[in-house]
């Protein structure tokens, strides 16, 4: 987990890929309206037949930073030492673009991801959601409207844990 102390996980499991959408959707929108921050989201779906799809937001690509490292690299490359500079820079920066990539986890640590990919229940979608400034008010609130969630896992403090069962349990 992050080492900020505002920093918290939330992992909701949701019947379909549509009702998972739906409540990223209502998670942004609180963002949107100042009631929580989303620093990153993941979405586990497991078929019924076990296979997971994992989309995440917030991680590099491998073929996007080794693509950006390259181009920059090869600027610098071919400014310094000309055409042979510019292939030397290019391929030196799309090796480290890709190293970076595999390196570098700026969201929801993937050791989090992998212990969600195994908790999913199969024939659901889950959302797993990095949050900073919660107002656990308004989620507890949104959570109402989502009856047929389930929280999967968190790193709130139990009282909010407590107010979110109750927020799905439409109490």
């Amino acid at each position: 987990m992050p080492d900020s102390a505002d920093q918290y996980l939330v992992g909701v499991s949701l019947p379909d890929a549509l009702r998972a959408q739906e409540f990223l959707l209502a998670a942004t929108h609180l963002g949107a309206n100042g009631r929580l921050r989303v620093r990153d989201a993941v979405i586990v779906a497991k078929t019924d037949n076990g296979e997971t799809v994992v989309r995440e937001t917030m991680d590099p690509q491998p073929g996007q930073s080794a693509l950006s490292g390259a181009m920059w690299s090869g600027l610098l490359g071919l400014v310094l030492g000309g055409p042979v500079g510019w292939l030397v820079g290019g391929a030196v920066g799309a090796g480290v673009g890709a190293v970076t990539a595999k390196v570098v986890d700026l969201g929801i640590p993937d050791e989090w991801v992998r212990w969600f990919r195994e908790a999913v229940t199969p024939g659901t979608t889950t959302v797993v959601l990095l949050l900073e400034d919660l107002d656990i008010g308004a989620m507890a609130q949104e959570l109402t409207r989502f009856p047929f969630a389930r929280l999967v896992h968190t790193t709130l403090p139990e009282a909010s844990v407590r107010r979110l069962e109750e927020a799905l349990a439409g109490e």
